[in-house]
């Protein structure tokens, strides 16, 4: 018995329109700009689909992420820790870490700093 590849999941609407909006352009009109018009899409965004699509399938037209990869400003994750520890073993405030840090970490971050690092990580 063979084995079966992992179904892949259904399209979600956004895909399917674009989709539907590639066929109409090769099926129906023949004309880009025509079918950009009565879709409501700029050209631009066809030919980006239409670039995935000839290059990845189906697949390429899925919705993709906005986030971004990496993030360069973000707080280093051995200072969050101290944060987390001074926060859960000391009951320090925002001002009080931020003012240990500094003192013996040599490690300069803002009084909102800490209270966002803090309070995102859920202490």
């Amino acid at each position: 018995m063979p084995k079966s590849s992992p179904a892949t999941p259904p399209l979600d609407r956004e895909a399917k329109r674009r989709l539907a909006v590639i066929r109409h352009v090769e099926e129906v009109s023949g004309n880009v700009a025509m079918s950009c018009r009565y879709f409501g899409i700029s050209r631009q965004a066809y030919s980006t689909w239409y670039r995935r699509c000839r290059a990845e399938g189906v697949e390429g037209l899925r919705t993709r992420s906005k986030a971004p990869k990496t993030s360069p400003n973000a707080t280093h994750v051995e200072v969050v820790g101290k944060i987390i520890y001074l926060r859960q073993n000391y009951h320090f405030g925002p001002e009080k870490i931020a003012m240990y840090l500094k003192r013996y970490h040599d490690v300069t971050i803002s009084k909102s700093g800490v209270w966002r690092t803090a309070r995102t990580s859920g202490t």
